[in-house]
């Protein structure tokens, strides 16, 4: 089996892998790319591609644990945690009920918020700069209500945003309906957060291969790894089904995979796998000009030229690889309440994918102490896309040495303990 040396090499090939190669190659190192599939497989490619500093807020807040317990055994709800006495889940899910406090709540935002934003400048510069064929759009989000209730009870949402510098308008039913013509009437309000955008996920992943790639960057797939070897305080060698690589410097971006490969290393990511799903359509006659967010069932709904897609839902499963029919039924089911044209006129794909999903619903960016050359970029959960660009140049100005233009000390792996 051959050995392979590089100057950086990188773990994972979905987004963030790929964003950090863009930024590395553009600071003159040299990049490696391993893969053990193909290129923006995983979570990278079925997402509903919205930019959205507007989801700023952790999954933990109020209430939410009451609710995922009332939701317990109901298969198609929302937020699904399948019932298990796996160690490594019910220690995350403690971390994660510790943390469902205004003060936490907060506090995350207010260390989110810097880099959602500054991530999605960076790939609006990089759109229009490289030309990405992604179909790319900065029109903003609209989130939609149907229950008056609802609508009364997430008066938080525009106050946070607003302690954050994040934009956003409160929209009357009129209002809503005129920005939107593919809704059905009943709506009693929503809220417009005209700092977001969107792309198509799986063109802007290959965009950035393909940019990767053309700058001289190397793509190893189908190369699964196989452990990983730490002397004197450096990560010697990556050993794989494509043989040894070693390098000067490692960046692990792995995803929801990064639980298992980082234990030999002594790190103990609590990262859960947080299954989303999709269904993606040829257009409606009907279609939505803006990607909407359907609040009370927590579906997200994205139209590009090229096609149409419903996704969202959360699934606490393990590493459960089927496709869950009840699930991608509940998509269906709650967009035609909203919609008028809920699907298009060709399903041409349903879709899973495993978020990687920390307690605290940060990333984890940087440095490793103990480990001199390893740098993390791992955790993005369900806003990998939007963080990928802010990440990518995080990690080139960590491995250069020269400081980092955000604070990373909330994002650190060793808060963990």
């Amino acid at each position: 089996m051959k050995s392979h040396d590089a100057d950086v090499l990188i773990l994972g090939g979905g987004v963030i892998g790929l964003a950090c190669a863009h930024y590395l190659l553009a600071a003159g190192r040299r990049v490696t790319i391993i893969d053990q599939g193909g290129v923006g497989r995983g979570s990278s490619h079925g997402n509903c591609g919205t930019l959205t500093p507007s989801h700023a807020m952790p999954l933990a807040m109020p209430g939410v644990v009451g609710t995922a317990i009332r939701w317990l055994f109901k298969r198609d709800a929302p937020l699904r945690i399948k019932p298990s006495l796996d160690p490594a889940l019910l220690r995350w899910l403690e971390a994660f009920r510790r943390r469902c406090n205004w003060d936490d709540f907060s506090a995350t935002t207010a260390a989110k918020a810097p880099l959602l934003l500054r991530s999605a400048d960076l790939i609006a510069e990089l759109v229009q700069r490289e030309k990405l064929d992604c179909e790319y759009r900065a029109e903003g989000t609209l989130h939609v209500f149907r229950d008056e209730k609802a609508l009364a009870d997430s008066l938080w949402y525009p106050r946070t945003l607003a302690e954050v510098g994040i934009a956003v308008e409160l929209l009357d039913p009129a209002q809503v309906e005129a920005m939107e013509p593919a809704l059905k009437p009943g709506t009693v309000g929503g809220y417009f957060n005209p700092g977001d955008a969107q792309l198509r996920p799986d063109r802007y992943v290959a965009e950035l291969a393909r940019l990767v790639v053309e700058r001289g960057g190397q793509i190893d797939e189908q190369t699964r790894i196989d452990s990983i070897e730490v002397e004197r305080g450096r990560i010697s060698r990556t050993r794989t089904t494509n043989g040894d690589y070693s390098a000067r410097e490692l960046v692990f971006a792995l995803g929801a995979w990064s639980p298992a490969l980082a234990r030999p290393l002594g790190l103990r990511l609590p990262i859960q796998p947080g299954k989303g799903y999709s269904i993606t359509y040829s257009r409606p006659a009907l279609c939505p000009r803006t990607p909407l967010t359907l609040k009370e069932a927590s579906v997200c709904v994205t139209a590009w030229d090229s096609g149409y897609r419903l996704g969202s839902t959360m699934e606490f499963a393990g590493y459960d690889s089927s496709l869950n029919r009840t699930r991608l039924d509940a998509l269906r089911r709650s967009a035609a309440i909203y919609l008028q044209e809920p699907e298009g006129p060709t399903m041409q794909e349903e879709w899973y994918g495993w978020r990687p999903m920390t307690p605290d619903d940060l990333p984890i960016l940087g440095r490793v102490r103990g480990i001199d050359n390893l740098c993390m970029a791992t955790g993005h959960g369900m806003l990998g896309v939007t963080m990928s660009a802010a990440t990518g140049q995080l990690v080139s100005e960590v491995i250069a040495g020269t400081g980092t233009s955000l604070d990373l000390a909330p994002f650190n792996v060793a808060r963990f303990g």
